[in-house]
């Protein structure tokens, strides 16, 4: 039996009993800003909200996330709370007030500045400013405040998402011990040599430690995870069990490749034609084949590689001069760290010289769309595409690849796909390359556009039975499956103050003993 949105629901109620799903994640799945002169909801970019989004409509629950849109607070009620999807609400949001010192210190500044360099090894240094670790364990306090509110009165299944709360899972275990936690770690782990330069290695370890199951998309991170626990705090390694147990706890570290809703192509793809006519006639792309990238404009994606990766091909095959665009979408992203703001100018000069190089009058290999595209727009582009490129450095999994699988209903495109993904472990009918080697990359672009009808079929046709196999919601069910086990029987004890700041010193003193006892690293 395939995994579907309804076998996820009967999972949910089967296996977590009447214990409350609580997802916690930076990113908030639905924003409402201000603009043209009133309010407007926007569903963000990216892999995470796209992903658990449909596993909450599935499940329903509280979803506790950075309440971010300049018109949050008055769509909220005082608590922040509000019933999500606004047309046919199946879970609860629940958003956090950060101010602008706080967002600055824990998310540019501790996650993005230091632990995203750290864990992505793209030769970019992470800085380690004790300012930003301040606040990013002031930040981790606040939502477990928030999270302690929602669990009250019964018991609960924490999931927690990803980089930005690595101190989270200790906090909440030390203020009720009862709570089964779950953390899904979305990007990849470095090796031990690696991880402890971080000068809280330590600290970010014993949070993480706090978590019953803890999750990543590859075992080649859990083997990662376990050597560094091995090397840097004082535990028991069970590689049979692949956990680590420290006092009487035990933590399961295990991987569970996430995937993408492949329903969403259907309902995304609905008038494609017209979409991808008006996109090639406002960017003069013709009735020419196209070569799609889609991504954030971030360092971790090998932007700029893939855009001297056409200069090299349109130098080796010149018989592609005027027949082909690369179109490379690429959403702005945390520009206020000048890394980013010097991406984005390197991406835009790169493709300049390229087009002045290789273009014509009227003809340019590389169109950059340096903009937020809706979904309707990148799904037009992927149905239409003769190839979808892939080239990350170094990537936890990259749902791209999987989106572009699951648009092509026709059983057409190439997906040229970096080694360094966590894709390429399932999509092995991809064009592997190395996105480093320039003439490799080059090489993987020109079988996107020579590549023969039906072996685009016999590669497709295997890729889709892959990702429509293990979607979204296997993915969520075998977490929750494997979290239900730890589920209690008992009713929790009522242990937390129902005032979020009146909670803060009461986490802090608790978590300080939990972790002093337990190895004396504080």
């Amino acid at each position: 039996m395939g995994w579907s949105k309804q076998r996820l629901v009967e999972v949910a109620r089967t296996r977590l009993g009447g214990a409350k799903l609580i997802v916690v994640a930076n990113r908030e799945p639905y924003i409402h800003r201000r603009a043209n002169g009133g309010v407007e909801l926007m569903r963000p970019a990216g892999g995470l909200t796209t992903a658990l989004d449909p596993v909450m409509q599935a499940c329903g629950g509280v979803w506790v996330g950075h309440g971010s849109g300049d018109a949050d607070r008055e769509t909220a009620d005082a608590r922040g709370r509000l019933a999500v999807p606004p047309d046919d609400p199946t879970y609860t949001l629940r958003r956090v007030w950060l101010t602008p010192e706080q967002e600055e210190g824990y998310y540019y500044g501790f996650a993005n500045s230091t632990l995203w360099p750290l864990c992505h090894q793209v030769y970019r240094r992470p800085t380690f400013d004790p300012a930003h670790w301040a606040v990013y364990r002031e930040v981790n306090e606040l939502f477990a405040a928030a999270v302690l509110e929602e669990a009250r009165g019964g018991p609960a299944v924490i999931f927690v998402q990803d980089y930005h709360f690595a101190l989270l899972p200790g906090l909440l275990k030390a203020a009720r011990p009862d709570l089964v936690v779950a953390q899904f770690w979305h990007v990849p782990w470095p090796n031990p040599e690696t991880f402890r330069v971080c000068p809280w290695a330590g600290e970010l370890l014993d949070g993480m430690l706090g978590n019953d199951l803890l999750g990543f998309h590859i075992q080649y991170h859990c083997n990662n995870f376990l050597e560094t626990v091995d090397r840097t705090v004082e535990s028991r390694i069970c590689r049979e069990r692949f956990s680590v147990g420290r006092g009487d706890r035990q933590t399961r570290v295990l991987p569970f490749p996430i995937s993408v809703d492949p329903d969403l192509a259907a309902e995304y793809t609905v008038g494609w034609q017209d979409r991808v006519g008006e996109l090639r006639a406002a960017h003069g792309l013709g009735d020419r084949p196209l070569v799609v990238g889609v991504d954030r404009v971030d360092y971790t994606k090998g932007i700029p590689e893939r855009v001297r990766a056409v200069g090299r091909l349109l130098e080796r095959h010149p018989e592609w001069v005027g027949k082909f665009h690369l179109v490379q979408l690429g959403a702005p992203s945390r520009t206020n760290l000048p890394a980013y703001r010097d991406l984005n100018a390197e991406v835009q000069t790169l493709a300049d010289a390229v087009n002045r190089t290789h273009g014509t009058a009227d003809w340019q290999p590389v169109v950059f769309v340096n903009r937020h595209c809706g979904p309707e727009d990148i799904y037009a582009l992927y149905r239409d595409a003769a190839g979808c490129v892939v080239s990350s450095l170094h990537d936890g999994m990259n749902l791209v690849a999987k989106e572009f699988v699951t648009a092509r209903d026709d059983g057409q495109g190439t997906l040229v796909l970096s080694q360094f993904t966590g894709a390429a472990r399932e999509l092995t009918d991809a064009v592997l390359v190395n996105p480093f080697d320039v003439d490799g990359l080059a090489a993987g672009l020109h079988a996107a556009l020579a590549m023969p009808a039906d072996e685009q079929r016999r590669r497709m046709r295997r890729m889709r039975a892959q990702v429509s196999d293990n979607n979204i919601y296997r993915w969520a069910g075998m977490l929750l499956s494997e979290a239900s086990k730890l589920v209690p029987d008992a009713d929790p004890p009522e242990v937390v103050p129902t005032a979020a700041p009146a909670t803060l010193p009461f986490i802090r003193a608790a978590a300080a003993t939990t972790l002093t006892t337990a190895g004396g690293l504080l």
